[in-house]
């Protein structure tokens, strides 16, 4: 593609500023994996139904398979490299103690879409919990321990 049809986006990803020049037509899910290599952000069905690729933008799950890495221009970006500092965020230590994982494939996505889930229901119960996690899939867990993490963190989180 010709320079002429590359467009310049920047932002911030994790707290690192970054510009680029991007083709208009980059996934923000293929900027992410494979100009700024973050390969936490998962790519599974590429049509928006899985909840692999979730990241968030400005503070809000977004499936990043869906989204034009044009469209991030300005925005803030979390992906699950970002959630932990010097210790695993609170989500992270009760998918590990909670057993809320096993293969790993779908857990980067279903974690950045319960930050802003927990955000807004800081005590939720099991039935929130499951349709907060409706939206990602998971063939190897059957989601119990997905639920009783999401508990565990909401309640590490409350203090």
């Amino acid at each position: 593609m010709d320079e002429a049809q590359r467009v310049n986006v920047g932002g911030s990803v994790n707290g690192a500023r970054f510009e680029r020049e991007v083709e208009p037509r980059l996934l923000l899910s293929d900027f992410l994996r494979h100009d700024l290599h973050l390969t936490g952000t998962h790519v599974g069905c590429e049509h928006g139904v899985c909840g692999a690729c979730t990241v968030l933008v400005d503070g809000e799950a977004v499936r990043s398979c869906l989204m034009l890495a044009v469209q991030a221009e300005g925005c803030e970006i979390i992906t699950v490299e970002g959630l932990a500092g010097d210790d695993l965020h609170p989500i992270q230590a009760a998918f590990h103690e909670e057993h809320g994982l096993q293969c790993g494939f779908c857990t980067p996505g279903i974690l950045t879409s319960l930050l802003p889930f927990l955000r807004d229901h800081p005590d939720p119960d099991e039935q929130e919990i499951r349709e907060a996690i409706s939206g990602n899939l998971c063939r190897c867990t059957g989601y119990q321990n997905i639920v009783s993490a999401v508990k565990l963190a909401a309640e590490q989180m409350r203090k």
